[in-house]
């Protein structure tokens, strides 16, 4: 069996239709329509009901679907193991990630990479995590890596968790809050709340606890968040990974009864990543486990 029809597949039930699930792989939907006919001839079983409102999947498509994605990891695996053997990392890898974990978790991993193989090349562009999850969709990134929405990921979309990390404010060393070990969202909601911008997990965390407070900036960037702070614009909401090896000028607080936040990897489920791809996954969540959860 080819292993690309299982990803057709996978791609249509993900996406609901043949049209969608054809854009994303990048083929013509007659291609993809065929493909898919020849694997249900081969196992001889119809996996889709096709209709005008699009393709849904039969009692024996929905049973097989796990092993599909079982037999696409498996495939993954091998070219890795191969990869790995051969040394053959080579080409660019193009990796989405928010603002700080370009500097505490990407950087780290480009090093240890390009010290091990030199052929390998990278971008990173820097974003918001549904910025990135859109362009990791649509096949523009390789890889992403954000701080996850509260809501479900995309379809087509796979979120590997990392670490966890908590939310809390930056104050400067002699505000009032610095004398505590911890606040709560109503002690912060009346002062001049400087955060993320409208689009990041953080942002849309404070308009949500926060709806009514005074946000004086919404800025793009933690590091920006931190001057701001320290300049005395008001009292910063980050991540704790946010503030990681900062000045002493500002202290860090939790924040109480705020689940923590999932930094998480970020992949499409439906294509096939090469093995550079798949090598600095494999770097990140390393490089993500040795992170100390705040």
């Amino acid at each position: 069996m080819r292993v690309q029809r299982a990803r057709y597949f996978l791609a249509a039930v993900d996406t609901g239709s043949f049209r969608s699930a054809a854009d994303r792989c990048q083929v013509s939907q007659p291609t993809l329509r065929e493909q898919v006919t020849l694997l249900e001839e081969e196992l001889n079983v119809v996996l889709l009901t096709r209709s005008k409102m699009g393709v849904r999947l039969t009692a024996a498509g929905r049973s097989i679907v796990p092993y599909f994605r079982r037999l696409i990891a498996s495939e993954e695996a091998v070219h890795r193991m191969a990869a790995e053997m051969s040394g053959a990392y080579r080409g660019r890898v193009v990796i989405g990630s928010i603002a700080a974990l370009a500097e505490t978790l990407i950087a780290p991993v480009t090093s240890r990479l390009l010290a091990q193989h030199p052929d390998l090349r990278f971008e990173v562009s820097e974003a918001s995590s549904v910025e990135i999850e859109s362009n990791v969709l649509s096949g523009a990134l390789d890889i992403g890596v954000i701080s996850a929405p509260r809501t479900s990921a995309p379809k087509g979309i796979a979120r590997t968790r990392v670490v966890e990390v908590s939310l809390g404010v930056v104050v400067p060393a002699d505000h009032i809050f610095a004398k505590l070990k911890a606040v709560r969202w109503d002690d912060v909601e009346s002062w001049p709340i400087v955060t993320m911008r409208p689009g990041t997990v953080i942002g849309q965390e404070v308009a949500s606890r926060l709806p009514h407070a005074d946000v004086v900036v919404r800025a793009a960037s933690a590091r920006t968040v931190r001057v701001m702070v320290q300049n005395g614009a008001g009292v910063g909401i980050l991540a704790a990974i946010d503030f990681q090896n900062h000045d002493t000028a500002l202290t860090w607080l939790p924040l109480l009864d705020t689940p923590r936040l999932e930094l998480c990897l970020v992949y499409r489920t439906d294509s096939q990543p090469s093995a550079s791809a798949l090598i600095v996954r494999r770097f990140i969540q390393e490089q993500g486990a040795s992170l100390v959860a705040t």
